[in-house]
């Protein structure tokens, strides 16, 4: 499979992963607590962890021949 044909494959994949996880994250942050300190904490581990699922996909669209 060419390199140009896997990063196609792999900016789909990244699209419909962020999509699916931002609609999660919005919807399960309506049920936590309305406490500061809960939505910081919630929202910026949602914020940071959403790059771990993408790593093999992003390493396998970079890979080479």
């Amino acid at each position: 499979m060419s390199a140009r044909v896997r990063k196609l494959i792999g900016m789909v994949g990244i699209l419909a992963f962020l999509t699916a996880y931002v609609a999660v994250v919005a919807t399960l942050g309506d049920r936590i607590p309305k406490h500061w300190a809960f939505q910081v904490i919630y929202f910026g581990l949602a914020g940071v962890l959403w790059g771990v699922p993408l790593l093999p996909l992003i390493s396998w669209m970079n890979r080479g021949r």
